[in-house]
């Protein structure tokens, strides 16, 4: 009997990436196609063209791409080579869902559904679907071209905080809903008003698998400033925000409704079929953003997870019951759980600041940097450091840098602490405190956190590790694993799959166990501290906002 296989695919910002699992969600075999190597003629740096602040993709490099990795994939099958060394057949794959980077846009001409949904197999996507777009030029994440349409959108809502509350998210520059503005604002005629379908970069690619439109998902659809967070499990749109950003045609273009990312949405369309050998039975799964899909595929599985990728920038995502959306952070619908919601916080400067004390402290050295931390005890001693070297997103410094301390008497010291082994501790506490202080602001609960999963550079400096354990009062491991989010959509169409069979919601933990991630357990709480960075947190958090407006109003 044949092995039922499940494709994840993730279309990121530099490439196309594949990861293929069994039922037992074991990786197959797993591809990648980077844009800037394998598709020059595009002429992308990283994925993109930018101009100024204005950052696009090309939509048939992402086609294009599409059918490159499909072609390796059916060559990697009738060579039987995998990464596994398990040979596979693309006529067992039961289900396909995906991961698109979030907030990028792709504007479909008016009659382009029929192009869609005759699909010739014998003509390469990009050729026969050129004519099909209003722009072959999408805005994608990276782009910061519209703080007039944030500051709009805000008025027009009431407040940064009105929009928080009913989208998840105050007005953010590369936030779909405001690309849309700016593009109906000026060029109206020539792209707006000739595009029948707006798709996110997941939707999209989910349309091309599937033949037809896709509906957005409510996860990543939670990334526009368009959305109902909190009505409906997040499948309506926010008509004040849709109607401010592109008139009262734009519900039709988006789409009337948004769905769980669990929903099936019918079967993969003939071209692939012909092309590739899918079976014509194959499901398509409803794609999500690359946050969420990276959400599923670290084994964020349970209200209490919490995922941190400590790199240039640090980001932590959580899983969480009740959402409380403000200012700061991101709050999205959960991609493996239509109830709940999934919190995600940004701050620039992770690594940032921590590469440049050890670099003024211990030469660059991270093990002395390690020994220097457990020099001080959990607390600090009551020193407290807010190390913003370049201009911080959590909280919002209003494009400012500095660094400001504190003392054990709460005044301000404007020069290096005299222990170098505070500095130390303070850089990495105040990092760890602002994450926690900032998740218990928009629904994490930090009594019920269970685990953390720590990945990214930093993530190997076990001493870190501990300052983190002890601030959330859980345990912290680490996971081998390359691409979250490709093995995070191939999990999904696995969960899809289940859930369409049984036609009732399964819960993720029963289809995907927590085995299947490879976890190394990295240390635990020491006893008590917890309590301490409890303790400390309302004075960190007072120190923290004084810091950020003063910087916000120089």
């Amino acid at each position: 009997m044949s092995t039922p296989l499940y494709l994840g695919l993730d279309s990121s910002t530099q490439g196309l990436k594949l990861s293929l699992i069994d039922d037992n969600a074991t990786i197959v075999h797993s591809l990648a196609v980077n844009y800037d190597q394998q598709l020059p003629q595009y002429n992308t740096v990283g994925g993109m063209h930018t101009n100024g602040a204005e950052v696009h993709s090309p939509v048939l490099m992402w086609l294009e791409a599409l059918d490159l990795l499909f072609a390796q994939l059916h060559h990697d099958q009738e060579h039987a080579t995998s990464t596994s060394g398990t040979p596979f057949e693309i006529a067992n794959i039961v289900a396909v869902s995906g991961s698109g980077q979030q907030h990028g846009s792709v504007y479909w001409k008016r009659n382009a559904s029929a192009q869609l949904s005759t699909l010739d197999p014998n003509t390469p996507l990009h050729q026969q679907l050129n004519a099909s777009f209003a722009t072959l030029s999408s805005p994608i994440w990276a782009d910061s071209s519209t703080s007039q349409q944030c500051a709009d959108l805000e008025q027009a809502m009431g407040s940064s905080e009105a929009l928080a509350a009913a989208t998840g998210s105050r007005a953010y520059e590369r936030f779909t809903g405001l690309q849309i503005s700016k593009i109906h604002q000026h060029h109206k005629e020539a792209v707006y008003d000739q595009c029948e379908r707006i798709s996110l970069v997941s939707s999209f690619m989910c349309s091309i698998l599937l033949g037809q439109y896709a509906p957005i998902d409510t996860a990543d659809g939670s990334g526009t400033n368009l959305n109902r967070l909190l009505e409906q499990g997040g499948t309506t749109w926010c008509q004040r925000a849709v109607e401010h950003c592109g008139g009262s045609e734009l519900v039709s273009k988006l789409g009337r409704a948004m769905v769980p990312a669990h929903t099936c949405l019918g079967s993969i369309a003939p071209y692939f079929v012909a092309k590739y050998g899918f079976a014509p039975s194959c499901k398509i799964i409803a794609w999500s953003g690359d946050n969420p899909n990276s959400l599923a595929g670290l084994g964020l599985q349970e209200p209490g997870d919490l995922a941190v990728s400590l790199g240039t920038s640090d980001t932590m995502f959580t899983m969480m019951n009740s959402a409380t959306p403000g200012k700061d952070g991101h709050v999205l619908r959960n991609p493996i759980d239509p109830t709940s919601f999934m919190g995600m916080l940004c701050f620039k400067n992770g690594s940032l600041a921590r590469e440049e004390m050890a670099k003024n402290l211990c030469q660059g050295d991270w093990k002395t940097f390690g020994e220097m931390l457990k020099q001080t005890p959990p607390g600090n001693d009551g020193h407290v450091g807010l190390f913003y070297v370049s201009p911080e997103i959590t909280p919002t410094t209003g494009g400012q840098s500095g660094v400001q301390r504190y003392g054990p008497d709460g005044g301000r010291v404007e020069v290096p602490f005299n222990n170098p082994a505070h500095e130390v501790r303070a850089v990495v506490e105040g990092k760890f405190l602002a994450m926690r202080h900032y998740g218990e602001r928009i629904g994490m609960d930090v009594s019920t956190c269970k685990k953390i999963i720590a990945t990214g550079g930093a993530s190997n400096n076990a001493a870190m590790l501990q300052v983190m354990s002890d601030v959330f009062g859980c345990n912290v491991y680490t996971i081998e694993q390359s691409d979250s989010a490709s093995l995070g959509a191939a999990f999904r169409a696995l969960h899809g799959d289940r859930c369409d069979q049984a036609q009732v919601f399964v819960p993720f933990t029963e289809v995907v166990p927590s085995d299947a991630f490879g976890y190394t357990l990295m240390c635990t709480p020491t006893e008590g501290t917890s309590e301490v960075y409890g303790a400390l947190m309302p004075r960190f958090a007072q120190h923290q906002a004084d810091f950020a407006q003063s910087l916000r109003t120089n």
